[in-house]
This record gives structure tokens, C-alpha cells and sequence, in this order.
């Protein structure tokens, strides 16, 4: 009897938190249409499910977080052109809709569509060794799709250079450019310690302002503020936000019922 192989993306749900693995080690985690549909699918039902309070995305080994496209395929840019959405676009398009804190474990190389896994992420933690780069314009192409979701983390001049010179930066020269939150040495620990600092936080706040600021990016600045305006009555109608007040009055913590 044959072993049947391991799924190319990994899950598990722990106190409130959903780890995704990208399991592709021997092709440097790059995406392929099974880790495109799982992701979509793991998301997707994470969104739904309010026991779900993070979603952790990482890649295995220590290696690549993911180097994106598979280019061994010889498919990588192969698409049918009948239709008017491709997988990874339609990825990110849900990533906008994600209501759930979703955080990046950059383990080692992110680079070209993994710079865009990691970019719509809502946070990153990532290892001292860990290099990013869009490397497209050494292979004749260019990071299109990703651009949607890096636009807007970085100063344009820094993007520019990453785009057209297609050479990697140091996770170091990343947090500087502010494309990540913190590089830990301890990975495991680093991501911990980030999940520590809003998992205790009212779940309603959290999502309702993830909904918030995906919407107003868009917007102009009195679009903005009419959408703010209009919003905040809302967050104090919550269960949360009574209970939090009730528990700042009575000086205690908070039991949130994320409603």
C-alpha cells in the first residue's frame, strides 16, 4: 500500500489560533494551484468561524517562507484567459475581505509571490536570515499582481528599486523600510509575543476594525471620514464595547464575548 502524500498546506487550530504551513519544502515553498486552493478554502472558513481569533501563515522548514511561483512547472504564467480572475488575485481579493488578523511567520527567502503572500498579511514576524526580494524582472516578467498588495506598505523610490533591480533585501533592511513589524530570533517566540499583545483585546473591535481600515484605503479623505464617522456609533453598540467600559469602571479585565 502506497502512503498517500502529505497535503502541500498544512493546518492546525490551537487556542484560537489557525496555523498554515505551506509544505512544499523541496520546491522552496512555491505556490502551486493545491496551496492556492487550500489557502482560499482555510481563509475562507476561518473568516466564518468565531472561535478563530488569528490565523498564522508560514512556510516548512527554515529554509523558504516561499519563493512563489514554481518556474520548474514551465506553467507558471500559463492561464486560461477565458476567464476574468486568476487564482492568486482572486487570494488576495480575500484577503481584503479577512476580518481575522492574519500574520506572517517569514521563516527564510520570501521572495516574488511570496512577497505578496506576505504582504497581505495584516503583520510579520520574520527570522534574522530571512531575505525578501521581487526577483520577476531576472526571469523577463514583472510583479504585477503583487504590486496590488505591496503598494502602499513602502515608500514608492524603496518599491521602485526592489521591482526593477530584482535584488533581495536583509530582513533588517525590511523592518527599516517598515515591510515587516519586528525580526525575532526566537521565530516561534516572536510570533507568540505579537499573538499575546491582541489576543487578549475585544474580539468585536478587532474585527469590526479590520473591516474599517481595509475599507477606507480607497477612499479620499472626506469618503474617509464619512465612513468613520458613520462607523464608530457602531463599534459602541457592541456587547464588547459595553463590557470593556463596564470592566474599566469596575477595574477589572474585560470577558469578551466578541459580540
Amino acid at each position: 500500500m502506497t502512503t498517500p502524500p502529505e497535503p502541500e498546506l498544512l493546518q492546525r487550530q490551537q487556542d484560537g489560533v489557525l496555523w498554515l504551513t505551506i509544505n512544499r519544502p523541496e520546491r522552496r515553498n512555491a505556490i502551486s494551484p493545491g496551496v492556492l486552493a487550500g489557502l482560499i478554502e482555510a481563509l475562507t472558513r476561518a473568516n466564518a468561524d468565531r472561535e478563530v481569533r488569528a490565523i498564522v501563515l508560514t512556510g516548512a522548514g527554515d529554509k523558504a517562507f516561499c519563493a512563489g511561483a514554481d518556474l520548474a512547472t514551465g506553467q507558471s504564467f500559463k492561464f486560461d484567459y477565458s476567464e476574468p480572475t486568476q487564482g492568486i488575485a482572486n487570494l488576495f481579493r480575500l484577503s481584503r475581505q479577512l476580518n481575522v488578523p492574519l500574520v506572517a511567520r517569514v521563516n527564510g527567502a520570501c521572495m516574488a509571490g511570496g512577497m505578496g503572500l506576505m504582504a497581505m498579511c495584516d503583520m510579520v514576524v520574520a527570522a534574522p536570515h530571512a531575505i525578501f526580494g521581487l526577483p520577476e524582472v531576472k526571469v523577463g516578467v514583472f510583479p504585477a499582481q503583487v504590486l496590488s498588495v505591496l503598494n502602499g506598505l513602502i515608500g514608492a523610490r524603496a518599491l521602485t528599486e526592489l521591482c526593477v533591480t530584482g535584488e533581495p533585501i536583509s530582513a533588517q533592511e525590511a523592518l527599516q523600510l517598515g515591510l515587516i513589524n519586528r525580526v525575532a530570533d526566537d521565530l516561534d517566540a516572536g510570533v507568540q509575543a505579537l499573538l499575546d499583545r491582541f489576543l487578549d483585546k475585544s474580539p468585536a473591535a478587532i474585527r469590526r476594525g479590520l473591516y474599517l481600515m481595509k475599507r477606507i484605503g480607497a477612499m479620499s479623505f472626506e469618503e474617509s471620514m464619512a465612513f468613520t464617522e458613520s462607523q464608530i456609533g457602531l463599534f459602541a453598540l457592541t456587547d464588547d464595547a459595553a463590557e470593556g467600559q463596564l470592566a474599566f469602571r469596575e477595574k477589572r479585565k474585560p470577558k469578551w464575548s466578541g459580540r
